[in-house]
């Protein structure tokens, strides 16, 4: 008895301190991209003309607790509100949570970059392109640094970042081509580099990535903090076409929804929409929209008297919320 006794107390303890590897999800809090957090609005417009809105923009997250014990995985399994998955699938083995919060930051930054770049390229203001990134020890690491303003690449005007890629598309590695760019305000100015052999086809490799940004004299500002990953950028970018347009694209709504979006505005499929839509209708939305690759899933997990809009794009996502304020048809899932 004294035994057994000694195990139940170990194995209690165990449950109830050790951490599992495993990680907990469920649904996340929610924000209206179009109003406040803690008192600062979420997107702010300094410069240019803005609109009054009515009703919400709300994206949604996915809450993600590392820190599960045996016992503590078993209950938030046991409650059907959350799911539990092994660590690896989010962790990559030795990556410690302060690298994983740099890269979640990261790349809602991006996010936050794309949609306005997307946004106001809906709206008809004109976009530059920059340099990204330049790979170490490439052709362009000694003539270009990231934020360069590319100008022309192999005698080709630029005027978008696909054109960087079609002025190299003939290239051959050897071959010497002319960058003209402009660096901090100063005047252009034109280098030539011999292009080195492509990891990944037959052309030239510059070794430089290019990145439309838009080109306006006003400033776009998103300001939010504790939240990480690429998935807000379509309610990003809806907020800021909605705020600069005198119709009202919500109309009193309260609509939530989630993407990642490229600067192109094309809206790709995220992670987690199971939990995004609960989160959703416990904030009291009666839309969602939801990115085309992710409608099945969405549609298996939506809780009733949720209305799934299917979007894949920022522009179809702009007509869908224009159709139901008229009461027109939309697509959904």
């Amino acid at each position: 008895m004294l035994f057994s006794g000694v195990l139940v107390v170990v194995f209690a303890l165990l449950g109830a301190f050790v951490r599992v590897p495993y990680v907990a999800l469920g649904p996340g809090p929610t924000y209206d991209t179009l109003g406040t957090v803690d008192g600062e609005r979420v997107v702010t417009i300094d410069g240019e003309q803005t609109y009054p809105t009515r009703g919400e923009l709300r994206m949604t997250t996915v809450s993600l607790n590392d820190n599960v014990t045996l016992f503590g995985a078993l209950g938030l399994w046991a409650s059907g509100r959350y799911a539990i998955a092994p660590r690896e699938e989010y962790f990559q083995p030795g990556q410690t949570d302060e690298e994983v919060r740099r890269q979640n930051v990261q790349q809602f930054q991006d996010s936050q970059s794309n949609a306005e770049v997307a946004a106001l390229r809906r709206l008809g203001y004109p976009v530059r392109v920059v340099v990204k990134e330049v790979v170490s020890d490439s052709p362009a690491d000694r003539v270009l640094k990231p934020g360069d303003r590319l100008l022309r690449v192999n005698g080709q005007r630029i005027g978008n970042e696909d054109d960087v890629r079609e002025a190299l598309a003939d290239t051959r590695p050897g071959q010497s081509v002319s960058l003209t760019f402009q660096r901090d305000g100063q005047p252009p100015r034109t280098e030539s580099v011999t292009l080195a052999r492509h990891p990944d086809g037959p052309q030239g490799f510059v070794g430089m990535q290019p990145i439309d940004r838009a080109d306006v004299p006003f400033e776009v500002d998103i300001s939010l903090e504790d939240v990480g990953g690429p998935s807000a950028g379509l309610m990003f970018a809806l907020a800021i076409v909605d705020r600069m347009t005198p119709e009202d694209l919500v109309s009193g709504e309260r609509v939530a929804g989630t993407g990642e979006i490229t600067e192109k505005g094309e809206v790709g499929a995220i992670g987690g929409i199971s939990f995004k839509v609960v989160a959703a209708k416990e904030a009291g939305a009666s839309v969602f929209l939801v990115p085309e690759d992710n409608c099945a899933e969405a549609a298996a997990a939506a809780p009733d008297g949720l209305r799934l809009v299917k979007v894949s794009d920022l522009n179809g996502a702009v007509s869908a919320l224009e159709n139901l304020r008229n009461g027109q048809p939309v697509p959904s899932c």
